[in-house]
């Protein structure tokens, strides 16, 4: 573990050390190596779990993929990318303006897959040992970039599952103004349950996604 990360970090931090792509999402990256490679960086800071938050931004609704959706900082893999990580933190400096060098980086997790878009996505787990002011840099991009409360994701009566008319059938969160649903709320909700965050939540409440 990382000597910068703090004490309630830790459960997280040992849970992702062994964790497998199948422990994440049902999306695993295709078999013949296809799917265009991407990252996200999931960013956590706060001194204790009570005050901890995620970095969550909005996708502009202008976009041709995943438009105006919650998603984590991140996006497509240049080539002058030297890894995963790099790629993370990049587009996070492009997206909302993230000072890299005030992040500690704890862990590549391994490869997810978007069916709907077709890209094959690392995402990297890193704490914000040295949290700035963060905002908007391209309105083409991001429509509103926030710091929710991990006690708020968690907290029960946030939580629901989301039907899309598609058939997809999913986690889902209410917090901080935002709905979020698809792959971010998957992965939130496999991190709240590997680290120990997660409470007890009424699975049957069904939310359809707004207009």
């Amino acid at each position: 573990m990382s000597a910068q990360a703090p004490f309630w970090l830790r459960p997280l931090i040992n849970a992702v050390g062994t964790v497998e792509a199948a422990d994440l999402s049902r999306f695993t990256p295709p078999a013949d190596g296809s799917g265009r490679h991407s990252a996200v960086l999931i960013l956590l800071a706060g001194a204790d779990l009570e005050t901890a938050d995620v970095l969550l931004l909005q996708r502009a609704a202008t976009l041709r993929s995943h438009a105006g959706q919650v998603a984590f900082p991140g996006g497509a893999t240049d080539p002058e990318d030297a890894s995963s990580t790099a790629t993370a933190l990049r587009e996070a400096e492009e997206e909302v303006g993230l000072k890299p060098d005030t992040v500690d980086v704890l862990a590549e997790l391994p490869a997810l897959y978007l069916p709907p878009s077709g890209f094959v996505v690392t995402p990297v787990l890193a704490y914000w040992q040295d949290p700035h002011d963060v905002g908007v840099v391209d309105a083409a991009e991001v429509a509103g970039v926030r710091r929710v409360r991990i006690t708020d994701l968690a907290d029960p009566s946030n939580r629901f599952i989301v039907k899309h008319p598609s058939g997809f059938v999913g986690p889902g969160f209410a917090a901080d103004g935002l709905f979020v649903w698809g792959f971010t709320a998957g992965l939130l909700d496999r991190l709240l349950r590997l680290a120990g965050w997660e409470h007890p939540w009424n699975r049957d409440k069904v939310r359809p996604l707004p207009d």
